[in-house]
């Protein structure tokens, strides 16, 4: 055979041999595909299809009387697939949308017309045509010409995302608090917010979308795969009126004393509401925002508001009476070379035990106390538990401080002067709100009530949960021992360190304090101040409990608890008072009737005639507002959050049937 032959022949075999090895491997990839079929055929559709999670919108934070803290508000994003419109289409339909477009945004028909023509060319599927639009504007837009015929005929792309907005703005800020994943993963829960996500978070949903580009997604339909639930709405103790009272309150007194931080809460005595709870925080340029839970979560020494527990123990033992008489000599006693001094230079002398605390002697109350429990602390320490003063509240918002008694057992905790340190506030620590719970117990005559921020859990107008009221301790102490602590508290504002704060007009009971901080041979040159002010009013017949906590206060313009906080606890009080409405009693139901029948007769044709007119609804939550005037047979649109600011229709107007009535909410 010749040669020449032979190299063709090896060239035909090596190219049959190729040919049937690749055979061999197309035959193994399909039977490779045949077994693991599903998981390309998934991988394709990942690649093209794709699942993407509808976030749902959380529940509601209302105040007490229905005006909104926090709510979500879905915005919507509108885009535009050039490509998917046919040609007859666009070219009808591009004029009226752009006309209808620069109506509603603003820019010129011309703009729209161009950057579509644009689009179309450059064969863009994901032009954006306007962000953040609420839903009457989605709604309005969703039926403009050829967007109305849907994302695959008219091309419209429609992108929702959740936003939460508080109407209060910055006012109580950190305790409306916030739910938020950070860049780990990690969700971090604050405040109601974070306290009561279990109800205000709802069910995501899910909506399967087609990639039309590299990151580009395009919903295959209208509707969802899965549609989201809501949260539920959540209803809590706050009222509006007394948070803004207590936040500009405290807020004024911070920037008057150039204070480091500052808190405030108001608690109904009773129940254990809490009305109001601010938390303000110094920032480098001097200004303050809400910036960690002051109230709840700082655990720190008490300094003087601490007597009132000390001398609660010793009254309850039944050794000690207010009438004894006490020495503070001339202001200074030493236990163990440590001193103890009282603010007044030279003491008070001979007082009794009641003068000591109005008077917030030091040397004399440390003194009663080391007098009857030198030679037994633990029983001392024993009845402070028995109080609750070493335990958590238990509250449902996180980061609660943890409260600290020394044990007298754990030598690594108790020292020679333990004892007498915490008859005055040191050595011991208690966060505000556990402080304020253990004095709403003595105005509430010994029954001490768990604080509590939130009153019921609603899906529209169904209540889902009803929290009511939690009661820690029937009787934190003997009741002859409250009704001594509630006389001694209001002499210390009547002639005591808080007659400052006195009025003939208005009773107010209470105790200040002012505690060292960075307090120590150490820590020389950086001494400074926490001041205290907390109680309760009126005094006899008690309605809140406060309590003002002001952390570092300018020295050189004061930093007493009765100079610094004191002052706070007042304007709360005394707001909160002439705001209230007074009721007057009937002493006598069965008076002559027939003045009210002629009253109750000219009251009817009155109402009656005000059926027809439209109402003054200005200061009502926009709540109580839309029901009545929609009762009225009025359309009712509401611009705003909260309570009613402007309407525009005037009160006293002829009710026209169907006419819209305009409520600014603010």
């Amino acid at each position: 055979m010749p040669v020449t032959e032979k190299k063709i022949l090896h060239r035909l075999y090596f190219v049959a041999g190729a040919m049937f090895l690749f055979s061999v491997a197309v035959a193994v990839k399909l039977v490779f595909i045949q077994v693991d079929g599903e998981e390309y055929r998934q991988m394709a559709e990942e690649r093209m299809v794709k699942n993407f999670t509808i976030p749902s919108n959380r529940g509601n934070l209302y105040s007490d009387d229905g005006s909104l803290l926090a709510t979500s508000v879905t915005k919507y994003d509108i885009r535009f697939d050039a490509l998917t419109v046919s040609a007859k289409n666009f070219e009808k339909y591009l004029k009226p949308l752009s006309d209808k477009l620069s109506k509603m945004l603003g820019r010129p028909s011309s703009y729209y017309q161009k950057a579509f023509r644009k689009a179309r060319a450059n064969k863009n599927r994901y032009l954006l045509v306007t962000r953040d639009l609420g839903y009457a504007d989605y709604i309005r837009i969703k039926n403009f010409p050829l967007f109305e015929l849907g994302p695959y005929k008219g091309g419209i792309i429609v992108e929702q995302h959740v936003e939460r907005e508080h109407p209060l703005g910055k006012i109580a800020e950190r305790s409306i608090g916030y739910e938020r994943v950070d860049d780990k993963g990690h969700v971090l829960r604050v405040g109601l917010e974070g306290a009561y996500s279990e109800y205000l978070s709802g069910r995501d949903g899910k909506r399967l979308k087609q990639r039309i580009a590299k990151g580009q997604w395009k919903p295959i339909s209208d509707n969802n795969e899965v549609e989201p639930k809501d949260g539920y709405d959540v209803i809590s103790t706050i009222d509006i009126n007394i948070q803004d009272i207590a936040h500009y309150a405290l807020l004024s007194q911070l920037e008057r004393y150039e204070a480091e931080h500052g808190t405030v809460v108001v608690m109904e005595t009773k129940t254990g509401e809490v009305k109001a709870i601010s938390n303000l925080g110094r920032t480098s340029d001097g200004k303050y925002y809400e910036k960690l839970n002051y109230a709840i979560g700082e655990s720190h020494e008490p300094g003087s508001t601490f007597k009132l527990m000390a001398l609660a123990v010793a009254l309850d033992d039944k050794v000690v009476d207010t009438s004894d008489v006490v020495d503070t000599e001339n202001g200074v006693v030493s236990y163990y070379r440590r001193k103890v001094r009282d603010s007044k230079r030279g003491g008070y002398g001979k007082i009794s035990v009641a003068r000591a605390f109005e008077v917030s002697s030091n040397v004399g109350v440390v003194k009663t106390i080391h007098k009857h429990y030198d030679e037994q602390p633990e029983k001392f320490v024993d009845k402070l538990r028995d109080m609750g003063l070493d335990k958590q509240l238990g509250l449902s918002i996180k980061g609660e401080g943890v409260p600290y008694i020394p044990d007298p057992d754990n030598k690594k905790q108790w020292s020679g002067i333990a004892l007498e340190w915490m008859a005055f506030g040191y050595g011991v620590s208690l966060t505000p709100l556990q402080t304020l719970t253990f004095y709403n117990a003595i105005a509430n005559n010994g029954e001490m009530v768990k604080p509590r921020l939130i009153k019921k859990v609603k899906e529209w107008d169904k209540t889902i949960l009803k929290f009511d009221k939690e009661v820690i301790d029937p009787q934190v102490c003997l009741p002859e021992t409250v009704a001594i602590l509630q006389e001694m508290m209001e002499n210390v504002v009547r002639r005591g360190t808080g007659k400052k704060l006195y009025s003939p007009d208005f009773s107010m009971a209470g105790k200040t304090g002012t505690a060292q901080k960075n307090y120590g041979p150490k820590k020389e040159g950086k001494l400074q101040y926490i001041s205290s002010f907390v109680g309760y009013f009126p005094a006899d017949d008690p309605k809140y409990s406060c309590i003002v906590v002001i952390h570092e206060p300018d020295k050189s313009v004061g930093y007493y608890g009765a100079d610094v906080s004191g002052p706070v606890f007042k304007s709360i009080a005394h707001k909160i008072y002439t705001s209230s409405p007074l009721l007057d009693e009937v002493d006598d139901l069965e008076k002559d009737k027939s003045e009210t029948d002629k009253d109750y007769q000219s009251y009817y044709a009155r109402a009656q005639k005000r059926l027809q007119v439209v109402p003054d609804v200005k200061g009502m939550s926009g709540m109580d507002a839309v029901p009545l005037l929609e009762n009225l047979g009025l359309k009712v649109k509401v611009t705003g959050n909260g309570r009613v600011k402007r309407q525009s229709i005037s009160k006293g107007k002829k009710i026209i049937p169907d006419q819209t009535i305009v409520l600014e909410l603010s």
